[in-house]
């Protein structure tokens, strides 16, 4: 009978004794912490002076393909005191070593070469491909950039395999 009436007691005094601080209600205490991302904004190789200048360039999204659809967009377009050695290229796709992706597959580089494939008339300049190769590479997964050009009755032609540093 003595542990009966005993667990109550201990239950309230326990209770009583239990942390020293007194509930409240909720309290209101401003927004929750946000964060704002901004829309994508890269930077695609463009000329200034004669030599390769980073430019911004706001693109869809952050994709090598936007990346160098911005890229060729601006040699259709003035550019002030920039310029390009894109001007009559234009952009195609690029192609690289991913392979099909399986159900569940995650995807991943089995090689660091991306192939551009660009069709256009006269000479690419090496200036020219160093706006492609710098573009590029400012994802650092593609380790290699080969140009292909494609033109209609024409088989294609490789332009090449650079790195930025080779070009610049």
């Amino acid at each position: 009978m003595r542990t009966r009436r005993a667990a109550p007691l201990l239950a309230c005094v326990i209770a009583l004794a239990a942390c020293g601080i007194t509930p409240t209600d909720v309290q209101d205490r401003g927004n929750a912490p946000t964060v704002r991302i901004p829309p994508p904004s890269k930077t695609i190789y463009l000329l200034r002076d004669g030599k390769l200048a980073l430019e911004p360039a706001d693109v869809a999204d952050d994709t090598v393909n936007s990346l160098l659809g911005a890229l060729f967009r601006a040699s259709t377009q003035p550019l002030g005191d920039r310029d390009t050695a894109l001007r009559g290229f234009t952009y195609l796709r690029t192609k690289n070593s991913f392979n099909p992706v399986h159900r569940d597959e995650v995807q991943l580089p089995r090689t660091s070469t991306l192939t551009v494939h660009i069709s256009g008339e006269g000479t690419l300049t090496r200036l020219g491909k160093a706006q492609i190769v710098c573009t590029v590479q400012q994802d650092a997964a593609y380790e290699i950039v080969k140009i292909v050009r494609e033109n209609a009755n024409r088989p294609p032609v490789s332009e090449g395999r650079y790195t930025c540093g080779e070009l610049k």
